[in-house]
């Protein structure tokens, strides 16, 4: 019968209890509980470091050519309504042309200021 009870004692596993710490002794209970310093605990090798770097630096090229590329779309927008502004004013100021004088007229000075630009740029 002593074996059996022997038994029976170890066949339970010991429940770990969590320790209560009671009341602190300054009263400010909001704070966390102190622990022990150990000042290598943070530390890493030296590899572990640079394969996070070289990940860090992906991750920054991927952010800047997203960055580029957003920004490119964006310029690429302005510039067409930039373009279709300029069209729509140089429409208008033909308009008025042709309303003050006759369409040949008009037709030819469109041509020579063509011609002006292309020779400008």
């Amino acid at each position: 019968m002593a074996i059996a009870l022997a038994s029976t004692d170890h066949a339970q596993p010991h429940a770990k209890i969590p320790q209560v710490t009671g009341v602190k002794k300054n009263g400010k209970n909001w704070h966390e509980n102190k622990k022990p310093f150990r000042p290598g605990t943070g530390l890493t090798s030296y590899a572990k470091r640079a394969e996070k770097q070289k990940q860090e630096a992906e991750v920054k090229k991927m952010e800047k050519e997203m960055k580029a590329e957003k920004e490119e779309e964006r310029q690429r927008k302005i510039q067409a309504i930039k373009d279709k502004r300029a069209a729509k004013e140089e429409r208008e100021r033909y308009e008025q042309m042709a309303a003050k004088m006759h369409q040949k007229r008009v037709d030819r000075l469109r041509r020579r200021e063509k011609r002006n630009k292309m020779l400008k740029s």
